[in-house]
């Protein structure tokens, strides 16, 4: 199996077999996914304001949806759940929704 961009291969690879996943390594499955798969979840901006600061201007208990990167990192901010999946998929990744 591979990803779109042909970046990495699953199949065949050592430590990627059953066994082998005791081993894997945080760093590792954090990278499981990328650089295709996103996540979006909802938070409240006070969540973020130590992050943004001045960038986000609206009350702490406003719901936004974070867009991450499969090993977490985030990638996009916005205020409406179906815009952050259509952004997503204009990029050509997959979003996946986290509850």
């Amino acid at each position: 199996m591979r990803n779109d961009k042909e970046e990495f291969e699953l199949e065949g690879q050592s430590g990627w077999g059953t066994q082998d996943l005791r081993h894997l390594t945080p760093e590792l499955f954090a990278n499981v996914g990328m650089p295709n798969i996103v996540y979006v979840r909802e938070v409240l901006a006070g969540e973020l304001a130590s992050d943004l600061g001045s960038e986000i201007d609206v009350p702490a208990d406003t719901k936004l949806y974070a867009v991450h990167a499969a090993n977490g990192d985030r990638m996009a901010v916005l205020d409406n759940r179906d815009a952050a999946f259509a952004g997503a998929r204009q990029y050509d990744l997959e979003p996946l929704s986290v509850h």
